[in-house]
C-alpha cells in the first residue's frame, strides 16, 4: 500500500515538475481499459466528494443526489475522456503528430486527477469572483497539460501545438468576456451563476 501511494505521489510530482519525462513514457501497449477505468474512478471520487460536501452543508440527501454522485459524474468523466481524446487526435492531425487513439486516451486519463479537483472547486465557489478565479486557473492548467500531451505523447510540432492551443486560449478569453460566459459558468455551478449573472 505504501509503495502504491509513493508511486502515485511520484507520478503526480512528475506531471507538475517533469512533464516531458512523464508524458514521453506513455506508450501504446494494448491496455487502454486501465485508462478508461482510471477516468471512471476519478469521476467516482469527484462525485463522492461532492456528495460529502453537500451532506456537511446540510443539503437534502435524496435518491437523485446519490444517483448523480455515483452514476452521473463517473459517466460524465468517461464522456469527457473520449471527447477530449478525440480533440487531441484532431490537434495531432493539425500539428503533424501521431494519430494514435490509445495514446490519446491514455494521455488524457493520466491527467484526470484534475476532474475531481475542478468539481470540488466549482462547488465550493461562493460568488462569481471565486467561480471565475477557480475556472480560469483550471482552464489555464488544462491548456498546459494538453500542450504536454500534444507534444510529448502525440509528438506534435511544438510551434504548431502552441499556435493551436493559443487559438483555443483566445476562444476561451472571448467566452469569458462575452455573454456566453453564463453558459460556461452554468456548466460549472448553476446556483452561483444564476444569482450573480444577469
Amino acid at each position: 500500500m505504501k509503495a502504491k501511494k509513493r508511486n502515485w505521489f511520484v507520478k503526480l510530482t512528475d506531471i507538475f515538475f517533469r512533464p516531458k519525462y512523464f508524458f514521453t513514457r506513455i506508450v501504446a501497449d494494448g491496455k487502454m481499459e486501465d485508462a478508461v477505468l482510471k477516468a471512471f474512478l476519478w469521476g467516482l471520487i469527484g462525485g463522492l466528494t461532492i456528495l460529502v460536501i453537500g451532506i456537511v452543508r446540510g443539503e437534502p440527501f435524496t435518491i437523485f443526489t446519490l444517483f448523480k454522485s455515483l452514476i452521473m459524474y463517473p459517466i460524465l468523466a468517461e464522456f469527457v475522456l473520449f471527447m477530449t481524446a478525440g480533440l487531441m487526435m484532431m490537434v495531432s492531425e493539425i500539428t503533424g503528430g501521431d494519430r494514435d487513439w490509445e495514446i490519446a486516451v491514455k494521455g488524457i486519463a493520466s491527467i484526470f486527477f484534475v476532474y475531481p479537483v475542478a468539481l470540488v472547486l466549482n462547488v465550493l465557489a461562493f460568488d462569481c469572483t471565486s467561480l471565475l478565479v477557480s475556472s480560469v486557473i483550471i482552464d489555464l492548467y488544462m491548456l498546459f497539460l494538453l500542450y504536454n500531451i500534444a507534444v510529448y505523447c502525440m509528438h506534435g510540432k511544438k510551434v504548431s501545438v502552441l499556435f493551436v492551443l493559443g487559438v483555443a486560449a483566445m476562444l476561451l478569453a472571448c467566452i469569458y468576456m462575452s455573454d456566453y460566459r453564463k453558459i460556461w459558468f452554468i456548466v460549472k455551478n448553476i446556483n452561483i451563476t444564476l444569482t450573480c449573472l444577469p
